[in-house]
């Protein structure tokens, strides 16, 4: 019966942070499939070649409102690095885009108030420009990457169009953030119930070892930006510093281990510690600024609490409810089993959704293919017709990924 009990008062502290973010996250996703249809990667692409400061400026700009997930950004990354983006757009892209979202602002408002929805962007702009401006101060590039004309792509319909804002912002984004967001919401519901609101006194009162403690959870761990939004509100009702939920929230989505391999692979060591090293120091920064402002505002709880609530019951029900949907056919939509391919490999760092239309779209194009089935799930690629090997799997590395050999 205990066990019953906790379990219990864990859910019906996981549905509360649900309602709070229901009715922002459903807004953020519907304005995330308007900035996919109407904006997309091609435009983006377009727009970060060249060395000068301005196209980091615009990497980072651009990286904000989108809703990539850690891992999703890493396709994009890789794609924009093909068609000449230097590696410091590149760095500034990987920072700024899975730290914030226009999804993520949203719901970052509803459970944790307007300062830190605010100071989120704010940040990650800080973070875009500051890693992109020291990557092309002290690593100079000699090896600039020859632009590749992209395919045009065929003009869609505005009723298309419309269709594809609506299946991208509920349906394809549901199933990228699903999982990280249901583990985010119980995690926070867990902390909240089950965490003592003492445990925080004597030595770890200081808040120079909750940032400590940030760092070293946040940066190996694979959280999404709105996935982070639950766990940090939870640490903050017990008693984290206001500015070591907000190390979480920058350092969390920009650091795991998928997007510092990437960094190494592609970028270069010097890149790599580079980026790590600004992470690490940029978020713990923006926490103690975060603490100085707050403070100076009077401290009031009101800056930093759930504003989610304000909303009417039967909104944030009703959007608990539709969101719950599309979560729970995000998780266990029925995928139809592959016929039987020629070729088959795995792809062990494909993650999400992102992931599994960039690789089926690097293979598609290649002569002698016939079909390509991506289990996501399973991250098994399958390949039927002429198979080479070699061209497929270097096709799947410029993707951005590993192909590994099953047989």
């Amino acid at each position: 019966m205990v066990v019953l009990r906790y379990i219990w008062g864990i859910l019906q502290a996981s549905f509360d942070l649900w309602m709070d973010m229901a009715p922002y996250l459903l807004m953020g996703m519907l304005i995330a499939g308007v900035l996919h249809v109407f904006i997309g990667k091609d435009f983006i692409s377009r727009h970060l070649g060249g060395r000068a400061f301005a196209s980091i400026f615009k990497a980072t700009l651009f990286g904000i409102p989108l809703p990539i997930c850690s891992c999703g950004v890493i396709p994009v990354a890789s794609s924009l690095r093909k068609e000449g983006a230097s590696k410091s757009a590149t760095l500034s892209f990987l920072v700024s885009t899975p730290t914030t979202g226009v999804d993520s602002i949203l719901a970052t408002y509803a459970l944790m108030g307007p300062l830190y929805a605010l100071f989120r962007p704010l940040a990650a702009l800080f973070s875009g420009l500051t890693i992109g401006g020291l990557n092309q101060l002290f690593n100079k590039e000699s090896d600039p990457v020859a632009r590749e004309e992209a395919r045009p792509e065929e003009p869609l319909s505005m009723p298309k169009k419309l269709s594809t804002v609506f299946t991208y912002g509920f349906f394809e984004l549901a199933e990228d953030i699903a999982k990280y967001l249901v583990i985010g919401v119980l995690i926070g519901g867990a902390l909240t119930y089950l965490m003592p609101t003492d445990l925080l006194l004597g030595v770890f009162s200081n808040p120079l070892i909750h940032f400590l403690l940030m760092l070293a959870i946040a940066v190996p761990l694979y959280v999404c930006a709105t996935g982070s939004i639950p766990i940090a509100a939870a640490l903050i009702q017990k008693g984290f510093s206001p500015g070591a939920a907000l190390v979480f929230l920058i350092a969390g989505p920009a650091t795991n281990t998928v997007t510092l391999s990437f960094v190494r692979s592609k970028l270069g060591k010097r890149a790599f510690y580079l980026y790590i090293i600004s992470i690490i120091t940029i978020s713990a920064i923006a926490g103690l600024i975060f603490n100085v402002i707050f403070y100076k505002l009077g401290g009031t709880i009101d800056l930093i609490t759930a504003h989610g609530t304000h909303l009417p019951h039967w909104l944030r029900l009703g959007s608990a409810v539709l969101l719950l949907g599309l979560i729970v056919r995000a998780l266990f939509r029925f995928t139809p089993a592959a016929q039987k391919m020629d070729f088959e490999f795995s792809v062990p760092d494909m993650t999400c959704r992102h992931c599994q239309a960039t690789v089926h779209d690097a293979l598609v194009p290649l002569a002698g293919i016939r079909d390509v089935h991506v289990d996501l799930k399973k991250k098994v690629v399958g390949i039927s017709g002429t198979i080479d090997k070699e061209k497929i799997f270097k096709a799947v590395k410029d993707a951005g990924y590993t192909a590994e050999d099953r047989s």
